[in-house]
């Protein structure tokens, strides 16, 4: 299976929804988008690696990026490689003593290790089809790892019950205002309500 490569193009805070975050990975070469929703250590963590900032002790990621540099282990490449019910599976591909080695990852813990090993983060096509969102060429001006805030007032009094009762078109025209406003936290719920409808 062919492998696409993604870049992290955003971290965004959904003030819509308490403590969620979604770090959105771009095609490279390509319009469409992958938001990926994560806890807020997880968020820290990115976005602690994406501006270089220097933390008085190292974080959990740090530590961990800190043993595998100290052992010679090279983090090679990030693979999303499955979705199953809306969680995301990675792993991290690792070079040892001349070995290839596969370790089983959070997808959030492995994008802030790529982060910080600054390596390659791959996806499949099957998975970029299901969860990926596509952006028109306007809207693809987004600097790279720009941290976002979703802030629309229509938005946030549209609930999740709501969108079960609204049309297929309105949903597609709701998640263009969402898209438009870079509320990625607010696009997972819509985009999973239309793959529903789709489904079935």
């Amino acid at each position: 299976m062919k492998k696409i490569e993604l870049e992290i193009v955003a971290l965004s805070h959904s003030i819509t929804q308490t403590h969620s975050y979604a770090v959105v990975l771009g095609e490279v070469n390509g319009l469409r988008r992958l938001p990926i929703v994560i806890g807020g250590f997880e968020a820290q963590a990115i976005a602690v690696a994406l501006e270089r900032m220097q933390p008085s002790r190292p974080l959990t990621h740090d530590l961990f990026a800190n043993f595998m540099a100290t052992f010679t282990i090279d983090l090679t490449e990030v693979i999303i490689y499955k979705l199953e019910e809306g969680i995301f599976f990675a792993k991290l591909i690792c070079q040892a003593n001349g070995d290839a080695v596969e370790i089983d990852s959070r997808t959030s813990d492995a994008l802030a290790l790529a982060v910080r090993a600054n390596c390659h983060i791959y996806t499949y096509e099957n998975i970029l089809e299901t969860a990926g969102l596509y952006l028109d060429q306007a809207d693809c001006t987004t600097e790279p790892a720009e941290v976002k805030s979703g802030s629309a007032a229509t938005i946030s009094s549209t609930g999740d019950k709501d969108l079960k009762t609204m049309s297929l078109e309105d949903l597609h025209v709701l998640l263009q205002q969402v898209l438009d406003q870079e509320d990625y936290v607010r696009a997972i719920t819509i985009r999973d309500e239309i793959n529903t409808r789709k489904t079935k």
